[in-house]
């Protein structure tokens, strides 16, 4: 355990929290994976991201692998969350007109036949901006309205891709977490308005549970393809959380499909929202909070208020808990547009802080008690998620150069 600084100013902990009965892990069960995957593909804009093999990366770390899922091609949103807001949406209209979800697929939600069955609902969202777009996106394709809440300090060019997809979209003097509140209190005072956001509370978890499910589809994928380059299982699999719910959702589904041979999970946050990190660092299972205007650049990654539904699964999943500064993620971000003996990648700042990570715990000596915790050697096949591409632009730029 190193819960100060290293040189790199990397905090982390081994999961010591006390395990609960696992009332969620039913949620990303490989049953609900494979309804959730059909339902993926009924788009016309569905095909598999790519799973980037990183060999020479590897070599260099002394590792035997690393595969990278670039989310950067999903539906062509440069990043991966429209897989959860997609089907949360969907599920809603389902519900509401008590049929399967195997039974409202693209067609369905898209025919003329739906808006006479159900019409049109305003589904509600705050976002950093991939959820936001996702669900911006989700709505203008399947014939219905999106409005969509943005923190302070959000950049232009995110707030643009959502205004583009035709969502009533502000951006409002509050950070993350209060616009959540904010957004659940307008739709509580429209007519047909669906709150669909990426985190839970007490009384608010269906939906979570179902954005959750959505990203099943990226997890399903990268362990198909895992094997289709000769591996068959990851050893360690890093995942971002900024409010857990996708880590919470690798998590649980890679516990359902591995069993007992279940990979390490290492669960990476931004060092100004690691409410996950200081949760585990208290121990005793109860969920930490972070407030303030959390300011970090992976925007994606700063949510100060873990989801529990997410939390749960992590606290009973996870094997360590990891809280880096921006730094970790510019490097990431930089290694992967040069290549370095692999094909240039572009990831974003929340994309790219796994590579980050593992190159410093391998390269790093003051990471050394990190990488033996972690029993990361010579035979270790790391998996990593890079959850968007240039979402900004311009501190893309900024960062890696033209």
């Amino acid at each position: 355990m190193n819960t100060k600084p290293n040189q790199t100013h990397i905090r982390w902990i081994m999961n010591r929290m006390p395990k609960t009965d696992d009332p969620w892990l039913h949620v990303m069960s490989i049953e609900e994976a494979g309804k959730v995957r059909a339902f993926h593909r009924s788009f016309p804009q569905y095909s598999e991201t790519p799973l980037s093999n990183r060999s020479a990366m590897a070599r260099k770390l002394c590792l035997g692998g690393l595969f990278i899922k670039d989310e950067s091609y999903r539906f062509g949103l440069n990043a991966f969350k429209v897989l959860g807001g997609s089907y949360a949406m969907a599920s809603a209209i389902a519900e509401a007109l008590s049929r399967d979800i195997a039974e409202t697929d693209y067609a369905y939600l898209t025919s003329e036949r739906l808006k006479e069955e159900f019409g049109q609902a305003a589904f509600f969202t705050a976002t950093d901006g991939n959820h936001g777009r996702g669900v911006a996106w989700s709505a203008r394709v399947l014939g219905q309205k999106a409005v969509v809440l943005m923190p302070k300090g959000t950049v232009k060019a995110r707030f643009d891709n959502i205004a583009k997809e035709g969502a009533q979209v502000s951006i409002e003097d509050a950070n993350y977490d209060e616009c959540v509140r904010r957004a659940c209190a307008l739709a509580a005072q429209t007519e047909n308005g669906v709150v669909v956001q990426d985190t839970a509370w007490a009384g608010y978890e269906h939906i979570p549970a179902k954005i959750m499910q959505g990203y099943a589809t990226m997890a399903a994928e990268a362990a198909e393809q895992l094997i289709k380059a000769g591996h068959d299982r990851p050893t360690h699999v890093f995942v971002q959380a900024g409010v857990g719910s996708l880590a919470g959702a690798i998590a649980g589904y890679y516990a359902n499909l591995y069993g007992e041979n279940c990979p390490k999970i290492i669960v990476m946050e931004a060092d100004a929202a690691d409410c996950h990190y200081r949760s585990a660092l208290a121990g005793d299972g109860s969920m930490r909070i972070v407030t303030g205007d959390l300011n970090t650049m992976m925007a994606g990654l700063a949510c100060g208020e873990p989801n529990p539904i997410s939390f749960d699964l992590l606290r009973n999943h996870a094997d360590c808990f990891v809280s880096c500064p921006d730094s970790v993620s510019a490097d990431g971000m930089r290694m992967l547009a040069g290549g370095e003996g692999d094909a240039p990648m572009v990831s974003g700042e929340s994309g790219a802080v796994g590579t980050g990570l593992v190159h410093a715990i391998m390269t790093d000596p003051s990471c050394a008690e990190l990488k033996d915790a972690l029993g990361l050697n010579e035979q270790s096949v790391v998996l990593l998620f890079s959850t968007e591409g240039a979402t900004d632009p311009e501190n893309y730029r900024r960062i890696v150069g033209e």
